[in-house]
């Protein structure tokens, strides 16, 4: 990379499809923007996973469907997206995750404080999540919201259920992409507002649409019209956990 961006403009040679605010990027913060840009795009990749956001502070890479987010019980369930990240950077965390059959964008923190500060974002829920599904049957709204309390099926694990008595609260907001008659489907944006395990595919399932390839939720007819699930976590908007700037990374669905 021949000359560095200006501190406003640095930030955009961080990211891969990826757009950042720096409105509270101080000179010696985005200068050590610049410094890591030309990382950013060296590691494009790791393993065959797309990393589209990258600095010294965050990582966002992209999940593929069937990958587990963080190792599972026994050594048969070792390989996933976390371990695949820290091979090539071993300072990588968890921050949260997203099930094994979603595909889609995962952040990372690198090192505790950055763990620390993105976690806190989290779960003061000023992290913007939108995800993509295609369910079965046509929504009849254009826009709505679903407010169902979700509890473990304790005799069905990991299942989870509608219980409005003893369920945690769950809400989540969807929006009508595309309806297709043809196929007798709807294409959905779907922003959750709590983060239950789970949810999209359960309240999907309560109001009679489940996710096309659902194993879990949807009936054998709607579960066999895909060979995946049909759900990608396409948009992530954050507080950067060093510059309180706004990270946006995208990544449309593959289906």
């Amino acid at each position: 990379m021949s000359g560095g961006p200006s501190p406003a403009n640095s930030a955009d040679a961080l990211s891969i499809g990826a757009r950042i605010e720096s409105l509270a990027m101080t000179d010696a913060m985005a200068h050590a923007a610049i410094d890591n840009a030309a990382a950013s795009m060296a590691h494009a990749a790791v393993d065959d996973v797309p990393i589209l956001y990258l600095d010294r502070h965050c990582i966002v890479a992209i999940k593929p469907a069937g990958l587990l987010s963080v190792p599972g019980r026994g050594p048969q369930n070792g390989d996933c997206l976390a371990r695949r990240i820290q091979s090539r950077l071993d300072d990588a965390l968890v921050v949260h995750r997203l099930d094994m059959a979603t595909s889609g964008l995962i952040v990372f923190a690198r090192g505790i404080d950055a763990q620390r500060r993105l976690s806190a974002s989290f779960e003061r829920r000023d992290v913007d999540k939108r995800y993509v599904a295609v369910v079965a049957g046509r929504l009849a709204d254009d826009a709505g919201a679903i407010e169902l309390p979700l509890i473990a099926d304790w005799p069905n694990r990991p299942k989870q259920k509608v219980d409005e008595q003893h369920g945690k609260a769950a809400l989540t907001h969807f929006r009508v992409l595309a309806r297709d008659p043809g196929c007798d489907t709807t294409r959905v944006e779907l922003r959750p507002v709590s983060g239950r395990s789970h949810q999209l595919r359960v309240h999907l399932q309560a109001i009679g649409h489940p996710i096309l390839g659902d194993a879990l939720y949807a009936p054998p007819a709607v579960r066999e019209r895909a060979t995946r699930l049909l759900l990608h976590a396409a948009a992530l908007r954050f507080p950067h956990p060093a510059t309180g700037g706004r990270v946006e990374v995208e990544s449309p669905a593959p289906f």
